[in-house]
């Protein structure tokens, strides 16, 4: 299986009905966010888009992009029936692979703390409250900049 990157700009109609298919699955439905999910960045040319998917659609995705010099990945998520199965963990791999000599940040719920702290991440604030859902603000910096 193998991962597509494509950026915003390039998406095509298929391409956004299916990473708002598994976004509104996950974080929707599964986990009842109460805020909206579409916030207008995912078709800047800027939008870097990467997921693994079946015949199903996505299985695992999640989004990259810099803002204010800052590179950030969000919308990290896996279809249900998809989990466990080191999806997530190698589109992380991925992003560092392309972007690890760059500090990037992240919006982590508050429970995988630890999960992101595999890859490198370190809390970089307090917990908050965003969607309705307990977050921790973290930080990955390049092991040599």
């Amino acid at each position: 299986m193998s991962i597509r990157i494509v950026a915003g700009d390039e998406l095509t109609t298929q391409d956004v009905y299916d990473i708002w298919k598994i976004r509104d699955a996950v974080f929707a439905v599964e986990q009842q966010c109460d805020e909206e999910d579409v916030d207008g960045r995912d078709l800047l040319p800027t939008m870097t888009h990467l997921w693994f998917a079946d015949e199903d659609g996505p299985t695992s995705y999640l989004r990259s992009y810099v803002e204010d010099g800052v590179r950030h990945i969000g919308r990290v998520c896996t279809r249900k029936d998809q989990r466990r199965k080191g999806l997530s963990g190698a589109l992380m791999q991925e992003c560092h692979r392309l972007w690890g000599d760059e500090t990037i940040v992240l919006n982590a719920q508050a429970y995988l703390e630890d999960w992101y702290g595999r890859y490198g991440y370190v809390r970089s604030g307090e917990n908050y409250m965003e969607a309705g859902i307990d977050h921790v603000p973290m930080t990955r910096t390049p092991k040599s900049l």
